[in-house]
Order: C-alpha cells, then sequence, then structure tokens
C-alpha cells in the first residue's frame, strides 16, 4: 500500500495514477472525501486527513510501504509562517504514522537555511524528516526538484504583444522539470524502495533560458515571441499590482535574485536525474494547443 498527498495536484495525480496502473495498492490522502471519490472509483483507497494534522496524518500513513508527501503551495499572507507550521506538522505525522519509506517533493537550493524565498521553507521540513529517520529508521528520499515548467503560466499573459516578460536576464539558463516528470520519478522512486536517506536532484540539465521558452512560443503560436527582462526591483510592485501579498512577492524576488546570483543551485554529490519534458510540450499544454 502506498500512501499519496497532493491527488488534486499536478504531481501527485501522477504518482497514484502511475501506481495504480502498475497494479499497485493506492491510499489517496485528501482533505475532502469528496475530492477523493473519483479515486475511489478507480480503485484507491481514501484517507481523509489534513497535512496539517499530525494524528490524522499519522494514521493515514500507518501500514504504508511508501508515501508521497509535499507542502501545497499556498499564495496567501502569511505564507512563511504557513510553510514552518505545516512543515513541522508534516514531519510529525512522518513520525507517527511511519511509512516504510517517504519521497518528499523538494527543491533546488533547499540545502540552503535562508535567502532563497519560499524554498527556505523546505529545508526545516528536509532537516526534520532526517531526524524521523534517524529515529525511526524509515527510509527517506528528498527529490529536491528544478524549477516548475508550468511555472512559465503566469509569464503568458502579455503574448497578444509578442512577448514573454520575466525578471532574470533572458539568457540566463535555469534548471527546469515538468510536474509530469517529478510526479513519475517519484513513483518510480517509491516502487523502488529506499534505505536510509538519500538526495535525488531532478532536472538537471540541460537549463533552459526565457529565450529558448520565447522560441518555443513562436514556434506554437506561429508567431514572433520575444522574451524581455523587467528590472528585479520592479517585481513586488507588479506582482502585488496583480494581487499577490506583498510578503508572498517579495518571496519570489528573493528566489530570483538568488537564480540570477547563482545561489539558488544543486548541492551536488547526490544523484542526478535530467529532465525529459521540454518547455515546448508544457507550453503548449499551457496554451492548450
Amino acid at each position: 500500500m502506498y500512501a499519496v498527498a497532493g491527488v488534486t495536484g499536478h504531481t501527485g495525480k501522477v504518482v497514484a495514477e502511475t501506481l495504480l496502473a502498475a497494479g499497485k495498492s493506492v491510499r489517496v490522502v485528501v482533505r475532502d472525501a469528496a475530492k477523493g471519490a473519483e479515486w475511489a472509483a478507480r480503485g484507491a483507497e481514501v484517507a481523509v486527513a489534513d497535512l496539517g494534522d499530525p494524528a490524522a496524518l499519522g494514521a493515514a500513513l500507518q501500514g504504508t510501504e511508501g508515501a508521497w508527501l509535499l507542502l501545497p503551495p499556498r499564495i496567501a499572507p502569511g505564507f512563511a509562517a504557513y510553510q514552518r507550521e505545516l512543515g513541522a506538522a508534516l514531519v510529525e505525522g512522518v513520525r507517527r504514522g511511519r511509512p516504510g519509506h517517504v519521497v518528499f517533493l523538494s527543491s533546488i537550493g533547499a540545502q540552503l537555511p535562508a535567502g532563497t524565498g519560499p524554498i527556505a521553507g523546505l529545508h526545516p521540513v528536509e532537516k526534520g524528516l532526517r531526524a524521523v529517520a534517524a529515529e525511526t529508521g524509515i527510509a527517506v528520499t528528498l527529490l529536491r526538484a528544478g524549477y516548475f515548467m508550468e511555472n512559465l503560466g503566469g509569464s503568458l499573459g502579455a503574448l497578444a504583444q509578442g512577448v514573454l516578460p520575466g525578471f532574470v536576464p533572458t539568457d540566463l539558463p535555469i534548471d527546469m522539470i515538468a510536474t509530469q516528470d517529478i510526479g513519475a520519478q517519484a513513483a518510480k522512486l517509491l516502487l523502488a524502495g529506499g534505505a536510509g536517506v538519500q538526495v535525488v536532484e531532478l532536472g538537471g540539465g540541460p537549463g533552459y533560458s526565457m529565450d529558448d521558452c520565447a522560441v518555443a512560443l513562436s514556434e506554437l503560436m506561429g508567431k514572433q515571441v520575444a522574451a524581455i527582462e523587467a528590472p528585479l526591483d520592479s517585481m513586488v510592485e507588479t506582482l502585488t499590482g496583480f494581487g499577490m501579498p506583498a510578503d508572498v512577492a517579495e518571496m519570489y524576488r528573493e528566489m530570483n535574485a538568488g537564480f540570477v546570483a547563482g545561489t539558488i543551485v544543486w548541492e551536488g554529490g547526490h544523484q542526478r536525474v535530467p529532465s525529459t519534458t521540454p518547455p515546448k510540450a508544457v507550453l503548449a499544454g499551457l496554451l492548450g494547443a
């Protein structure tokens, strides 16, 4: 039996579908029973548990061979506190439930405790899971993914004007990964089992720049699209103008600054898995092409 969280999102859905297709027993972890109905119809067991409730999460993880866990995004004021509280609850839930193997969605740069924007919230979770592994003997795999290609969707609003805006140099290569590839790799790791604590770096090379993405969009749309770089100092004002809370906007500015400065990088010394889905395929899906 494998427990899978986040099945209403991109990665968890792929993990659950892949495990079911392999003939494995799956227990989806959802906050609302109604959201598990479609999975129950497909033969999965449904556990209703909030990831922020250690007792409920622990119960959902009990008796499982492996579990896919993550911190779901939440664009709302107090995001750092949300990450801190949810992360601590998730770690405690794992300690109580003791699945045989946990695969946790982390990120490039998560080895750093600060200076990485929203990525910094994953650092204490990694630390907590390492401590639980040492205490209980469960296996933990920290799946550090590159920049989600699907995040490019937030930059597509100006395509009518033939531009792809961003806040980093247009020729800066960034290690990216499609969420489809994250889910597939997570399922592969769960099926393989784990031992001890390991880190897997997912999405390493080749890096893709906004210029590369603009070329792909030009081909998909049959018209010229040019990447443009907006001043990083204008990022908070721009994002808050679209309704993003100021504290969250500042975290994303800090993350972009980290990519530009070259401080958000792979730790190295771990297994590296290259991305297989190119940005063009993801962009086609975002465009509905």
